[in-house]
């Protein structure tokens, strides 16, 4: 019983000790991420704030002001970069949405010779880097003698977003409830019917995540865009390069708040509609 009582005093202290030990260690890791956070996004939050500064130099400020983003809309070259950014992400999304859904379809409820390696290949675009894909693609251009335009940088990007939109849509399918399929066709629907009625509507948020996000990637990308346009096919982000070749000045601090605001809000919208519920009855009500 001594023993005991003795031995009370020392583990206490040790639980003691381990508990201060414990509030250490969280409160490291809780600083650690903060200094992460603020790492990585202070400078964002610094680009957004200063394009809202009156003064041309983007190191001193000098009131608030629209200012820049007016004369931004009335730059001819901007609005031809925009222009040619969306053409391609359209284009380029459309094309891949509807290639990425069908060979999600057939992946995920087929087996055929060859699936494991169609797999891997599928995944290719979203492992190798971006420059190794971009000198690939030129050099294919090339080599078929194809005139770098807009039309190669659409190839370019449905290369590369067909996988992201695959991705996306088999995630949908995971949790599909094929009873559903079943049940319209005992009741007589056929097999286009079944896709049309059943299958697509339940498959729609996943679709429209997957083209989101295709969308913002295609809108957003500089390295792949830059090996593969062609003279007068100047994308969005191959103008603000060229103009931060100049120096950096309030427009660029504009633009890139404007595609960091478009950005942003295409990818909480494609998070929602992969969020939404899994294919069920109450999808088709």
């Amino acid at each position: 019983m001594s023993v005991v009582t003795s031995s009370t005093p020392h583990a206490s202290r040790v639980a003691r000790h381990g508990s201060r030990l414990g509030r250490l260690i969280r409160a490291a890791i809780t600083g650690s991420g903060i200094f992460g956070y603020l790492f990585l996004y202070a400078p964002i939050v610094i680009l957004v704030v200063f394009s809202f500064n009156a003064s041309r130099f983007v190191t001193s400020w000098s009131g608030f002001s629209f200012r820049w983003y007016g004369e931004l809309l009335q730059n001819e070259g901007f609005a031809t970069a925009l222009k040619n950014s969306l053409i391609v992400a359209l284009a380029s999304t459309l094309i891949s949405t509807v290639f990425g859904t069908m060979v999600a379809l057939v992946m995920e409820r087929h087996q055929f010779f060859g699936r494991l390696a169609f797999d891997a290949l599928l995944y290719l675009p979203i492992i190798i880097p971006d420059i190794a894909m971009a000198v690939m693609l030129l050099l294919f251009f090339v080599m078929s003698s194809i005139k770098l335009s807009l039309i190669t940088i659409i190839i370019a990007h449905v290369a590369f977003n067909i996988s992201f939109v695959a991705i996306v849509v088999r995630a949908r399918l995971v949790g599909f409830d094929r009873s559903l399929e079943e049940a319209a066709q005992d009741l007589g629907a056929n097999e286009l019917q079944t896709f049309w009625y059943v299958t697509l509507p339940l498959l729609m948020p996943g679709i429209l995540a997957g083209a989101l996000l295709a969308f913002t990637l295609s809108l957003d990308d500089f390295v792949i865009t830059f090996f593969t346009a062609g003279v007068g096919s100047t994308t969005l982000p191959l103008r603000i390069y060229s103009m931060v070749k100049l120096g950096i000045t309030p427009e660029i601090n504009a633009i890139s708040t404007l595609m960091l605001l478009a950005s942003m809000i295409l990818v909480l919208v494609s998070l929602l509609l992969q969020r939404k519920g899994g294919g069920s009855a109450a999808d088709l009500v």
